[in-house]
């Protein structure tokens, strides 16, 4: 599956993702043939590439009937329509000339979309209602060009699963048609509404209202880097040089998604027990690997005062931690766990199936230092045993008896 992570260390911005998709392979000549079936007059894509803080990156800007015309403060969201005469448009309007372009139907719909969450966080933060918003931040051309471009651009790159790196806000003022604004913007804090982000010491706008409406139309989770198999990374430039002297670039990693290892760090959780019932531990175990425990033991063991007691004791993966605790607080009767990171190793092993007297079994094949190795699964072969009327035993040697497939055999 081909995945994508956006690391945007330095914020997000239309323009940047322009140059970064780029950057990462898509031709600038697509890009043109998508704005041309914009049909807006004299709208043409600049693409340079550019050396930022000594890195190598893709700067894009848009051109504007025969003027070079360039973004902003950052992305120039604020200022358009004074700078080309047509503007004030609404989502309807927009919706129009979306419609009449001449782009796959997929990134009409989803570069309505990216629109539409402008429109409504313009209105909210202005109380307004959605179709009375004047698209002053958004409906100008380079806006226009931006998101249609982006959204196009990873449409051509097949990306299937867009993650995206929590987002740095930086604090200060900016000048826009409402005069002075707190950053980060008001439209900004309302599309980032559920998504991860950090304060960033930086009195310039990092995240743009356009570049954040992409980021959440397209991405469909935030965190980490997703595991994969890196193929090509870019860079697109931002036009604004940062007073701290950090590169103002966003980085586009594209590869294959790749099944992440099993946990090699395990989260292994203890308690000890002396006044719980040991009836409840069935169903206590059940519950605990439903919540995503890997395994769980109880252990005889004798405590304070002559006690008897239990140490019971979960493995599982750091996602799961949450769950597990839970499922402990409620099915035993302890008041405090105590939780360390391990480190696992497990031999390689994988799901197949071998044929016995019954069937086709599930079973597990293991490869061991000492070569393949098949492991019968204890549920599988418990139900052929009692739909048979045959012994555990018997359905177990059959499993096992199955020859694995020789290495140097054809």
């Amino acid at each position: 599956m081909q995945t994508a992570y956006l690391d945007c260390f330095s914020g997000v911005s239309g323009d940047m993702l322009l140059g970064a998709l780029i950057d990462t392979g898509v031709p600038a000549d697509y890009l043109r043939e998508i704005v041309a079936g914009l049909r807006l007059s004299g709208v043409e894509l600049g693409v340079e590439r550019k050396v930022v803080q000594g890195f190598a990156a893709t700067k894009v800007s848009v051109a504007c009937s025969g003027h070079h015309h360039h973004h902003g403060h950052r992305h120039g969201e604020h200022h358009h329509e004074h700078e080309h005469g047509h503007e004030h448009r609404h989502l309807a309007d927009i919706a129009n000339l979306l419609a009449a372009a001449t782009v796959p139907p997929q990134v009409r719909d989803t570069a309505l979309a990216v629109f539409t969450r402008l429109a409504e966080a313009e209105a909210t933060v202005h109380g307004t209602a959605i179709d009375t918003v004047h698209f002053h931040e958004v409906g100008a051309v380079d806006a226009i060009v931006d998101i249609v471009g982006t959204v196009a651009g990873f449409a051509f790159l097949g990306v299937e699963r867009l993650v995206c790196s929590p987002l740095p806000l930086a604090r200060g003022w900016v000048t826009c048609d409402h005069g002075e604004i707190p950053l980060p913007g008001p439209a900004v804090c309302r599309l980032l509404a559920g998504v991860p982000v950090y304060g960033e010491h930086l009195a310039q706008e990092l995240v743009t209202p356009t570049g954040a409406a992409l980021v959440c139309e397209l991405t469909h989770e935030f965190g980490p880097m997703p595991p994969m198999r890196l193929a090509r990374t870019g860079y697109g430039a931002g036009s604004l040089v940062r007073h701290d002297g950090r590169p103002n670039l966003l980085r586009l990693m594209l590869g294959e998604a790749v099944e992440a290892v099993e946990a090699r760090t395990v989260e292994v959780i203890e308690t000890h027990l002396d006044d719980w019932n040991p009836e409840f531990w069935p169903l206590a175990s059940e519950r605990l690997l439903a919540a995503g425990a890997l395994d769980v033991c109880l252990i005889p063991i004798q405590m304070k005062k002559g006690r008897p007691g239990f140490l019971l004791r979960v493995i599982a993966e750091p996602a799961a931690r949450l769950a597990v605790t839970t499922a402990l607080f409620s099915e035993t009767s302890t008041i405090g766990l105590r939780l360390r990171r391990e480190e696992r190793i497990t031999l390689p092993r994988q799901t197949i199936t071998v044929p016995t007297p019954w069937g086709e079994l599930a079973a597990k094949q293991i490869a061991t230092p000492a070569g393949e190795v098949i492991a019968p699964e204890y549920e599988v072969c418990r139900e052929v045993a009692e739909r048979h009327g045959v012994p555990l035993q018997a359905v177990y040697a059959a499993v096992g008896r199955h020859p694995l497939p020789r290495k140097d055999e054809p």
